[in-house]
């Protein structure tokens, strides 16, 4: 059995097949063997576990994960890697490969078909382009999650687990806090992809909430609020939110509910924590 987190080994795959790498993809492939053992065991897969991976590539973590789990249902966008993933894969008889787009995959059908239901632990090694993308589809779809456990770029990882006061603090932070208990878990250098990539990376633990920490009575407005303030963070509460085409409260609102709060009139929403937002959006909307 070739294992691909041998560099040789991927590199002979690569040859045989002639495979050059998309850059629109952000191909790099894991040729650290430690690496794909950390990540298997951070995200907790037993033989119990049903798995979903996201751009399994040539097959490296997917080889993994069929060794340590129950099934695995691999989903990855580029055609030219289907023919690599059934040579690459052919020992394991647990594994589906979908060549989809995984933004258009129905993961609530997949999880009642293979896991009765049951929440899935989704594992991944991301392109830089469309992290948040997949990850907010992935919470904001209501499909049962257990946890989701990316490789991503390093700052990415650093700003899902930021608190008010940080430049790397922002929508994405309020929003993977919001639904999931982020720990990165990783660290992972330059050096262990192939091709090499020009940033660090990270590996991050979202282990999802059962309830989001805080209580929101109209969440959609509250991520409104969120983005409006995050969209011009460097103007008061009052200007960023009044200033917001798809909401509809006046500064005098505005200023009324931060005053209710306690607030300064003059304050920045980039201070306000998860549960603060949360307070403004049910103090606002009532």
């Amino acid at each position: 059995m070739a294992y691909l987190g041998n560099a040789q080994n991927t590199i002979e795959v690569l040859k045989k097949y002639g495979f050059t790498f998309q850059k629109k993809f952000g191909q790099n492939f894991l040729i650290d063997e430690h690496v794909l053992d950390r990540i298997v065991e951070e995200a907790g897969v037993t033989k119990d576990s049903l798995v979903l991976e996201i751009g399994p590539g040539i097959g490296t973590l997917t080889q993994y994960l069929c060794e340590a789990a129950r099934e695995v249902v691999a989903v990855e966008i580029d055609k030219h890697l289907i023919p690599i993933l059934e040579d690459t894969l052919s020992e394991y008889d647990n594994v589906t490969v979908i060549n989809e787009d995984i933004l258009k995959v129905d993961i609530a059908a997949l999880a009642r078909e293979k896991n009765a239901g049951k929440p899935i632990k989704v594992v991944a090694n991301l392109p830089y382009y469309i992290t948040t993308p997949i990850i907010m589809g992935l919470f904001e779809s209501g499909v049962p999650l257990e946890s989701i456990t990316v490789m991503v770029q390093k700052e990415v990882a650093d700003r899902m687990q930021e608190g008010p006061g940080s430049k790397d603090y922002g929508a994405l932070s309020l929003a993977v806090q919001y639904y999931s208990k982020p720990e990165i878990v990783a660290r992972v250098p330059m050096n262990c992809f192939m091709p090499r990539p020009n940033v660090d990376s990270a590996v991050i633990r979202l282990k999802k909430y059962e309830k989001p920490p805080v209580q929101v009575n109209d969440e959609k407005t509250m991520w409104r609020i969120i983005r409006a303030v995050f969209n011009q963070r460097r103007k008061t509460m009052v200007n960023s939110v009044s200033g917001a085409a798809d909401l509809s409260f006046s500064k005098e609102k505005i200023a009324a509910v931060l005053d209710e709060m306690g607030e300064i009139p003059t304050v920045r929403g980039e201070s306000f924590d998860l549960a603060k937002f949360a307070e403004f959006t049910n103090r606002i909307t009532r």
